[in-house]
């Protein structure tokens, strides 16, 4: 049976960077699983122009910071870095960690950060288009640069669009991740059993792990069991400044304990 685990979106948006590194800290002591933050360049929501942090550079200091979990963005923006650029950043960011690093990727899709930072925006179909020629590059370049990555760098692909997102993830990725509901995700899940299927891979390679809504749950065992019984493996929950309130995902620690048999 494949563990359960559980990661956080530290949203690096509202927060100084020392709250961000204490949470980080706080989150390997408790026994995290996945840290991740997110590729943007202003705040999602809150106010527009708040305190906000680059991603790849706080990766970085992540890999230094920590020594046993895993970490990555959900997810990195493919159109805000030529891809064999990002194959090396990713590399090197493998090594310092000593191989912890996830590459999570996706298409990408918030306008301001285009506008703002000179980014063409293009379409959503550009865009998932330009990710399709992207991740072959960033596989060849890693086969490129010495030295090696420590590992096979896990590729986690986000969204689920099932014509082209949920094909690429077939192809490449290690992780897929999602948001939906039981209902939603199976149907989800069961495309990508069908590109799997397409490409001769099988579904049980990719780690399937789904976005938690934990502000609306009410029973946390009824609820992780649904997404369990379905083969979701990761449980994330994102958490924004100026303070990441940890306390929300302990809960949902003890239930993976228990399901893991630790």
């Amino acid at each position: 049976m494949t563990a359960i685990r559980i990661g956080v979106q530290l949203q690096p948006q509202h927060a100084t960077y020392d709250a961000i590194r204490t949470a980080v800290m706080q989150a390997e002591q408790i026994g995290i699983d996945v840290v991740y933050n997110w590729d943007h360049f202003y705040p999602l929501y809150g106010p527009p122009d708040g305190e906000h942090f680059e991603c790849w550079t706080m990766l970085g200091a992540w890999a230094e910071q920590t020594e046993k979990l895993e970490f990555g963005a959900l997810v990195t923006c493919n159109s805000y870095r030529n891809p064999e650029l990002l194959a090396d950043m990713a590399r090197t960011v493998d090594h310092i960690s000593g191989g912890r690093l996830i590459l999570g990727i996706g298409s990408g899709w918030f306008e301001r950060d285009y506008d703002e930072y000179g980014f063409e925006f293009g379409t959503k179909g550009t865009r998932l288009d330009d990710l399709a020629e992207s991740l072959p590059r960033i596989v060849s370049r890693w086969d490129k640069l010495n030295p090696a990555p420590t590992r096979e760098i896990p590729i986690l692909i986000g969204g689920g669009g099932p014509k082209k997102t949920l094909r690429m993830t077939a192809q490449y990725a290690s992780i897929w991740h999602h948001f939906g509901t039981p209902d939603n995700m199976a149907e989800k899940a069961a495309v990508l059993d069908e590109w799997c299927d397409h490409f001769e891979r099988d579904p049980s390679d990719i780690e399937r792990a789904v976005g938690i809504d934990w502000g609306n749950v009410t029973d946390v065992a009824g609820t992780a069991e649904a997404y369990a019984d379905l083969g979701f493996t990761q449980f994330t929950f994102g958490l924004t400044g100026p303070t990441y309130d940890l306390s929300v995902v302990e809960p949902w620690l003890k239930w993976r304990d228990a399901r893991n048999g630790g």
